[in-house]
C-alpha cells in the first residue's frame, strides 16, 4: 500500500499548469522597459571629441606615466653610474680598454685660491 501526499499532487498540478503558460510578457511592459532604457542612454552631444595632442600619444604609445617614471629612473641610475661608477665597473673598463682613465669633474687647476683672478 503506497501512501501519497495530496500536497505532492497539488504541486504536479501547479508545475503542469506553470508549464502550459506562455512566457511571454505583455506588450505595455515591453513598452515601459524600452522607454526606460531610452531615458538611461547618455545623449550624444554635438561638440566634437577633441583629440588627445602630441605628448598625450607620445605617452599613451610607451605605456603612459608608470613607463616614463621607468625611464627616467633609468636614465638617472646611467648617469650616476656614468659619473660615479663602481670599482669593479673601473676594474673592467680599465682590462677593456687598457688604461684606467680618470677625469676630474672640479678643475683644481684654475687656481682660485692663489689668486689668480684678483683684482688688480
Amino acid at each position: 500500500m503506497t501512501m501519497t501526499n495530496p500536497n505532492d499532487d497539488m504541486l504536479d498540478d501547479l508545475l503542469a499548469q506553470a508549464r502550459g503558460a506562455s512566457p511571454l510578457p505583455s506588450d505595455a511592459l515591453m513598452a515601459r522597459v524600452i522607454a526606460d532604457a531610452d531615458a538611461a542612454q547618455p545623449r550624444a552631444s554635438a561638440m566634437p571629441v577633441a583629440r588627445p595632442g602630441v605628448i598625450a600619444r607620445m605617452l599613451d604609445t610607451i605605456g603612459g606615466w608608470p613607463a616614463v617614471s621607468g625611464l627616467a629612473m633609468a636614465t638617472v641610475a646611467g648617469i650616476w653610474v656614468g659619473v660615479a661608477p663602481p670599482a669593479s665597473v673601473q676594474d673592467v673598463t680599465a682590462a677593456m680598454i687598457g688604461d684606467e682613465v680618470s677625469i676630474n669633474l672640479f678643475a683644481t687647476d684654475l687656481m682660485i685660491d692663489a689668486g689668480a683672478f684678483g683684482d688688480g
